[in-house]
């Protein structure tokens, strides 16, 4: 039987949740620093990568590892939190009226800070980019992502609105190029949408790893969609993702613009581009490949992969999770994380879920409605 709405909501954002953490404390390393560092493959939940986080740089102040989850989901469970409200899909002016102000005015428990804080003091540059332009420069939010970085920083919270969308890759695009642009342009609008496809298109019941692929494919456009194709391609070829990992980064250079070296960035990085792609959805997508949709072997093989494997392994295990269900998320991490960062992690999946119930028939009866009226207007016809 088809698992239901709400266990592949669950296993959507905690699957997510999930990833984002074990990735955290291996984001930035390549792989060969991170198996120096713990002394083989990360299997699990590890510590952080300094002992002493509060004061090491560029790792300071966050305390990353231990199971904590960083921005990647504040910034998700934002936008959960946003949907429970509008109750409704939304638009790049929910983003201004809304998840603004979730950002500067809702303090929540951050747990890279150990601390209650607004948001908005632990979000990277590129998401306080969001409130810079529509709280202080009153910018039209539909153009608002217009000069930001070009990176991951909308793709990695788009899953709530694949799962409003639930079944519906075109619709979840379509939502996540309007809701993205507040925050992004270029391929960075682009592959914030493609996720969000992807996470509908594991909804629908007879969904595999070939058809989310397939889905992403068929919408993606320019250096996003070349990306994902070759990095895919690939992937087809292996199904351990520790021998992957090289032969993936081979594969999604070419379309990559930050270079070998993740912390040093040169010049032509992160700009707009139609022939470039973010790296972390097209990695996410091709692990999902190689573990055959294995939640723990996508979370895994993303967080091995290093660079920015928090984004990378969240996007995967969100994809995964939505396909599987819950209970292909191992138990025992979604437990630590849960505990480690002191939160429920379930509990914006119901309510996700409870809103995508509430969309789904809204949208039934704007299309009974639209149908009545466009069969009155075929009857006029002479």
């Amino acid at each position: 039987m088809s698992k239901p709405l709400e266990d592949r909501a669950k296993g959507c954002l905690v699957g997510a949740a999930v990833g984002d953490a074990l990735g955290g404390p291996a984001e930035g390393w390549t792989p060969e620093d991170l198996v120096e560092r713990y002394g083989g493959r990360i299997q699990g939940i590890v510590p952080p990568f300094y002992e002493n986080w509060r004061d090491a740089r560029p790792i300071a102040p966050y305390h990353k590892g231990d199971g904590n989850v960083t921005d990647d989901t504040l910034m998700t469970h934002a936008l959960v939190r946003v949907y429970s409200k509008v109750r409704d899909h939304i638009d790049a002016y929910s983003i201004a009226e809304h998840l603004v102000p979730e950002l500067i005015g809702n303090k929540v428990w951050i747990p890279e800070l150990e601390a209650e804080a607004l948001p908005l003091q632990r979000i990277f540059l590129a998401e306080k980019w969001i409130v810079a332009r529509l709280h202080y420069g009153h910018v039209d939010p539909r153009e608002a992502g217009v000069g930001n970085i070009v990176n991951c920083g909308a793709a990695m919270y788009m899953a709530p609105v694949g799962v409003v969308n639930a079944g519906n890759p075109d619709a979840a695009y379509a939502e996540a190029v309007e809701v993205a642009g507040p925050h992004q342009s270029s391929y960075g609008r682009e592959a914030a949408a493609v996720f969000a496809a992807g996470v509908a298109s594991a909804f629908h019941p007879d969904s595999t790893v070939d058809s989310v692929v397939a889905d992403c494919l068929r919408l993606a456009k320019d250096g996003t969609r070349a990306a994902i194709a070759a990095v895919c391609e690939a992937a087809c070829k292996y199904d351990d993702w520790e021998a992957a990992i090289p032969v993936l980064r081979d594969a999604v250079e070419p379309f990559d613009t930050v270079g070998p070296e993740y912390r040093k960035p040169g010049l032509g990085a992160r700009r707009p581009s139609r022939l470039h792609s973010i790296e972390e959805l097209p990695i996410a997508l091709g692990m999902l490949v190689v573990s055959r949709g294995d939640t723990r072997g996508t979370i895994l093989g993303g967080v091995n992969y290093g660079r920015d494997c928090d984004s990378i392994a969240s996007m995967g295990g969100a994809i995964s999770g939505a396909l599987n269900g819950l209970a292909d998320v191992p138990l025992e991490w979604r437990e630590r994380v849960a505990e480690a960062s002191r939160l429920d992690l379930e509990a914006p999946a119901v309510a996700l879920a409870e809103v995508a119930r509430e969309i789904f028939e809204r949208d039934v009866r704007r299309r009974r409605e639209h149908e009545d009226a466009f069969r009155v207007l075929l009857a006029g016809r002479a």
